[in-house]
């Protein structure tokens, strides 16, 4: 992992909650206004016409426009995944970041496909982090380090930030994140990410139960769990939703461990990620739990559990889409056709 050009503790990163930027209503009054001339029966796009206002309002101007769009991937190992909670070994996180780099991924064929840039960062990939079921997986400065170099993902010029990961036992770490978040039982939360089945599975969920456990009488505030249960490429992608924030930056999240990122910043803030859109529900089994807990509901549903900000980049097209509706329809005005009468 690159060192963060922004010094930062757990202490600063929550100060930033408290002084997040709102919607511009402005933007958004003046998207309304205009959808509301479009050559159409009102409500005829459908979800079209809520993310084109959500887009204005949140990117702070009129028409909106998603033209420089931007797919993060983080990449981390976890010290868990020794305890066979995965159908793959941790040598493919490595693996599979050379595949991102050779263009021989499925999120680099999306990429390709809706011309969006494609940055993928190494999150010390050789130092997995600590075994959550024995201690916490990282320290408060290694925790607050991974926030601030995930912040740094988001450079002027980005109009829309889709957010994904890549780490063998990611799916372990998501669970055990969300039952520390927000309770219940392991089985809510944990499911087969990779493919495990039977007995493995079984594994993985008294992992996750094990894990929160150990820690659940130390665990303090969402950035505690985020610290004790969590990943660098988790923390890393919960700086990159704040920064995003920040800077005016849309958000799509992408599947299970995206939103378990996020939903660190939703336990702190309900209103945390009201910049952010789910782009997709996995057949990862808590992940849909967890978007109606964080209250998002998906743009799509295609039984897609790759991670890798796939369906989150494949969701960016409608954004896309949305942003080209509202800027390019004529009005009834300017076609010459008759209004509702």
């Amino acid at each position: 992992m690159a060192e963060p050009a922004l010094a930062a503790d757990l202490a600063e990163i929550r100060a930033l909650i408290a002084h997040l930027p709102g919607p511009d209503l402005d933007a958004g009054s003046a998207a309304a206004e205009r959808e509301a001339q479009l050559t159409k029966p009102a409500g005829a796009l459908g979800r079209l016409e809520e993310l084109a206002a959500w887009l204005a309002a949140w990117q702070a101007r009129h028409p909106p426009r998603v033209e420089h769009p931007r797919t993060v991937v983080f990449a981390g190992n976890h010290g868990v995944a020794a305890r066979g909670v995965s159908a793959y070994p941790a040598a493919v996180t490595v693996q599979m970041v050379q595949n991102f780099i050779a263009g021989g991924a499925a999120v680099n064929q999306l990429c390709r496909t809706i011309d969006a840039d494609l940055r993928v960062y190494e999150m010390n990939l050789d130092t997995p982090t600590g075994d959550i079921v024995d201690g916490p997986a990282m320290s408060e400065e290694e925790c607050a380090r991974a926030l601030a170099y995930g912040m740094m993902a988001v450079e002027p010029g980005i109009d829309a930030l889709a957010v994904g990961e890549m780490g063998i036992a990611n799916t372990t770490v998501a669970a055990a994140l969300c039952l520390g978040l927000f309770g219940g039982e392991a089985a809510d939360w944990t499911g087969p990410g990779t493919g495990v089945s039977g007995e493995a599975l079984a594994n993985k969920r008294q992992v996750v139960a094990a894990a929160v456990a150990r820690h659940r009488a130390e665990m303090g505030d969402p950035f505690d769990v985020l610290r004790r249960l969590g990943g660098l490429e988790f923390a890393a992608m919960a700086g990159a939703i704040l920064a995003a924030r920040m800077g005016r930056v849309p958000v799509v999240l992408d599947g299970f461990c995206s939103a378990a990122a996020a939903a660190v910043l939703h336990a702190v803030d309900p209103r945390a990620l009201d910049h952010c859109v789910a782009g997709h529900v996995s057949a990862e089994p808590g992940h849909r739990r967890l978007l109606e807990r964080i209250g998002k509901r998906p743009l799509l549903d295609l039984g897609m559990r790759l991670g890798e900000a796939s369906g989150a980049t494949l969701a960016l097209a409608i954004l896309k889409a949305a942003a080209a509706c509202h800027a390019g329809m004529a009005t009834f005005a300017e076609a010459g056709v008759s209004e509702r009468s």
